[in-house]
C-alpha cells in the first residue's frame, strides 16, 4: 500500500547522501519532496503541515548541522516523526477485571467488520483466551451466516441466536451475549454491529444504544485503508456520534495509496491498534508504529519476522536441527530441508516475507511477481523420490531424475537444479551451525574458524599482499577500488546490511535469488 511514498521517499533521501553539510536550502528542498510525496499518498493536509513543520524545526537545529552525518540524521528525524503521526507507543488492548471483556466493533458497511471478527477472535485465542463472536449486525443480508462461517473457519464460538435479515433486536442480542459469555466461560465478548454505506442517524443510533446496554471495555473503530480521506473524515463523525477507544486497518495489502492510515490517529487522536493485510485469517496482527515507520522508509521490518519465526519454529525442533548440522553436512537430507521449507511456508506469503528484510525496496518488481506455487512444485519434486534418494542425494543419476521428474510433473532439469542448490544450501547451514560463518558475517569468538578459536594444522602464512604501484595517482586509485572492496563484503549477519550500511547495497542470499523470476 505505501510502495509509491515508499518510493518518494527514497529517492529524496538518495539525493541526500554523500554530502558532508546541509545546507538551510538543501534542508528546505528535501521538506518540499516529503510534502509532495505526502500529499501524493493521500494524506490529510493539516497532517502533512505539522509533519514538515516538525521535521524543518529538526533538520534546521543542532542535531542536524553538529552531525557527522548530516543526511543520516534527517532521516532519523523523519522516521521518528513518522512513528509519531502513526500513534507513537503500540497501543495494547484492555482487559476488564472481571471477565468477559466485550469488544465493539463499528464502522461503515463494506469496511470488513464481520472478516475482521474472526480474524480478531482467532488472534485472541492464540493469545490463550478463549472468545465469543455475537452476531448483532441483523440488518445486512446474510450477516449472521457470514459470521457462523468466519467463526467456523477460525474455531472460535459464535453467539447468533437471531437469523438476521431485518429480524430480531440487535440490542437484546448484544446484551443477552454477556450471560451466554459468562454462562459458557468466554473470557472474551467480540460484538459485530450493523453499518451502513454512509453516515447515518439510524445507525450511529442503534450503535449508541449497544454501547450503553453492554458497555464495552473497547470500542474500536474498524476503517477500510483503501477509501482515503473520506476514512478520516468517517473516522471523525463515529467519533463525535458515538465515540471509540482505538482503529483497526482493514484492506492493508491493497493498491491504494494508505494515506488514511498516515492520517486517522493524528486527526481523530485515537491510535491505531490492529492492521488486517490480507484475506486469510492470519493476516491480522497488533500494529506497531515503528515498524510501519520503517516499513515505509524501506528499512524492513525484522522484529516482526523474527516473532512469526517465533511462533511457527518450535525451539526443540531448532536445536534438534542445529545438532544435526553440527555433526557434519551429511546429517542433513531432503526430507530435514522438507521440513524447513514447509515451516518458512507456514510463517505466511513468501513474497510478505521477503518484503519484512532490509534493503528490498530495490527489488519490489521480482517480489510482486514471485511465483508463491515454487515452494509447492520444489515440495512435489521431493516427494517424488524414494526415502534412499531423500537421505543420499547424491545417488540420484541420470535415469533417477527423469523418473522424478515424472512423478512431479516438471522438467529434468527442475530435478537437476534442486538438488544442486540443496547441496549449496547444506555446505552453508553446515557451516553456520560449526561456527564457520557465512559470507558477510565473521565466525563466532571461541569457536572453529572464529576469532579465538584454535586452529588444526599447520599454522597459515601471513599473505604478502599485493605490491603497491610507484605511481602515486596510480596507487591512489588502487587504494580506492580495494576499500571498495572491502565496503562490498563486510555487512551484516546473513547479508542483511550492517549498521551504517547503505540498504540499497543490500546482497540477497542465493536461495532467495533461486525462487524469484529473472529481472
Amino acid at each position: 500500500m505505501f510502495d509509491t511514498l515508499s518510493d518518494r521517499l527514497a529517492s529524496t533521501f538518495k539525493n541526500l547522501r554523500g554530502k558532508g553539510r546541509l545546507s538551510e536550502a538543501d534542508i528546505d528542498a528535501t521538506a518540499r519532496e516529503i510534502r509532495i510525496a505526502l500529499l501524493e499518498a493521500d494524506v490529510a493536509l493539516p497532517v502533512v503541515r505539522a509533519f514538515i513543520k516538525q521535521v524543518k524545526e529538526r533538520a534546521l537545529g543542532a542535531e542536524v548541522s553538529q552531525a557527522l552525518n548530516p543526511a543520516q540524521q534527517v532521516i532519523k528525524i523523519v522516521n521518528e516523526e513518522l512513528i509519531s503521526i502513526l500513534g507513537g507507543e503500540t497501543r495494547r488492548l484492555r482487559f476488564a477485571k472481571t471477565p468477559p471483556t466485550v469488544i465493539m466493533l463499528a464502522g461503515l458497511q463494506g469496511a470488513g467488520k464481520t472478516t475482521l471478527a474472526g480474524k480478531l477472535g482467532r488472534w485472541l485465542q492464540q493469545q490463550g483466551h478463549t472468545p465469543v463472536l455475537v452476531a448483532a449486525d441483523l440488518q445486512r443480508p446474510n450477516a449472521v451466516n457470514q459470521l457462523s462461517v468466519v467463526a467456523e473457519r477460525a474455531g472460535v464460538a459464535v453467539f447468533a441466536p437471531e437469523p438476521g435479515n431485518g429480524v430480531g433486536d440487535p440490542v437484546r442480542v448484544a446484551k443477552d451475549s454477556i450471560a451466554h459469555a459468562r454462562d459458557k466461560q468466554h473470557d472474551v465478548v467480540i460484538v459485530d454491529t450493523a453499518g451502513r454505506l454512509g453516515i447515518d442517524q439510524e445507525m450511529m443510533q442503534q450503535a449508541a444504544d449497544i454501547r450503553d446496554e453492554v458497555s464495552p471495555d473497547e470500542i474500536l473503530f474498524v476503517v477500510d485503508a483503501m477509501i482515503g480521506q473520506d476514512a478520516v473524515t468517517t473516522a471523525e463523525a463515529f467519533r463525535d456520534g458515538v465515540g471509540f477507544d482505538g482503529v483497526v486497518l482493514s484492506k492493508l495489502d491493497g493498491d491504494a495509496r494508505g494515506g488514511a492510515a498516515l492520517s486517522v490517529a493524528q486527526v481523530t487522536g485515537k491510535q491505531i491498534m490492529f492492521a488486517s493485510n490480507g484475506e486469510k485469517l492470519d493476516d491480522f496482527d497488533a500494529f506497531h508504529p515503528d515498524r510501519m515507520a520503517s516499513r515505509i522508509l524501506g528499512m524492513g521490518d525484522m522484529l516482526t519476522l523474527i516473532e512469526k519465526a517465533e511462533q511457527t519454529f518450535s525451539q526443540q525442533e531448532a536445536e534438534k536441527m542445529a545438532a544435526k548440522l553440527a555433526k557434519g553436512p551429511k546429517e542433513f537430507t531432503l526430507d530435514d530441508f522438507l521440513a524447513q521449507m514447509e515451516q518458512v511456508r507456514k510463517m505466511g506469503s513468501i513474497s510478505k516475507l521477503l518484503g519484512m528484510m532490509p534493503g528490498m525496496g530495490q527489488m519490489k518488481d521480482q517480489i510482486n511477481n514471485l511465483d508463491e506455487r515454487e515452494v509447492d512444485r520444489t515440495a512435489a519434486v521431493i516427494k517424488s523420490m524414494t526415502p534412499s534418494e531423500r537421505a543420499e542425494p547424491t545417488i540420484i543419476n541420470g535415469s533417477r531424475r527423469a523418473r522424478i521428474a515424472r512423478g512431479a510433473g516438471v522438467d529434468v532439469s527442475t530435478v537437476k537444479n534442486l538438488v544442486e542448490r540443496f547441496f549449496e544450501a547444506r555446505k552453508m547451514m553446515s557451516k553456520m551451525a560449526q561456527g564457520g560463518g557465512v559470507p558477510g558475517m565473521p565466525a563466532m569468538p571461541g569457536m572453529p574458524g572464529g576469532a579465538g578459536g584454535k586452529k588444526k594444522g599447520k599454522q597459515q602464512k601471513k599473505s604478502k599482499g599485493r605490491r603497491q604501484s610507484g605511481n602515486p595517482m596510480k596507487r591512489k586509485q588502487e587504494e580506492q577500488d580495494a576499500a571498495a572492496r572491502k565496503a562490498g563484503t563486510q555487512g551484516g549477519a546473513f547479508g542483511i546490511p550492517a549498521a551504517g550500511q547503505d540498504p540499497g547495497d543490500f546482497e540477497l542470499p542465493q536461495e532467495f535469488k533461486d525462487i524469484l523470476p529473472p529481472k
